[in-house]
């Protein structure tokens, strides 16, 4: 019964190929694989995921908004929690956008308006310019976080 079944599972597979950047296919014939530097896979076992697709009784839930919260009562969550859970994000985004606008401050008086004061292993400019590429993509960066942190503070109804 083994020898009848062979033949079949030989043709049923596709030769899968292990390809440079974790591609893994079975599109490619043999010339191509070797053209592209691609391995089989033979013996491997292969675990193919296939994707979830949402069930459309909790998307149309999600869209009505209170009438979800009201018929699944596991869900919801008493006013006085969830009052002092929002409290402590805010005291928490309130706390970290202060350390972020204390970074920042530093930031500006390292930059000097695009002139830092020069260190002495800056012999060479190209690496004092390096460095001053640096502190301002540095800055940039910060200043993006302090924005977005003030973005999620106006969601609470108060920022700086």
């Amino acid at each position: 019964m083994a020898l009848a079944l062979a033949p079949v599972g030989g043709v049923a597979y596709a030769q899968v190929y292990r390809c440079p950047g974790n591609l893994y296919t079975d599109a490619l014939s043999s010339k191509e694989a070797a053209a592209k530097g691609c391995k089989t896979l033979d013996g491997a076992p292969i675990t193919v995921i296939q994707s979830m697709t949402p069930r459309a009784s909790s998307t149309s839930n999600r869209g009505t908004g209170t009438s979800a919260s009201s018929s699944s009562p596991e869900n919801k969550v008493a006013s006085e929690e969830q009052k002092a859970r929002d409290t402590d994000a805010r005291r928490i985004l309130e706390a970290e956008l202060r350390k972020e606008e204390a970074a920042l401050e530093s930031l500006k008086k390292d930059y000097n308006n695009g002139q830092p004061e020069r260190r002495g292993d800056e012999r060479n400019y190209q690496k004092y310019l390096d460095r001053v590429n640096e502190m301002k993509a540095a800055l940039t960066r910060k200043e993006a976080d302090v924005a977005s942190l003030r973005r999620e503070l106006s969601k609470f109804g108060g920022a700086k």
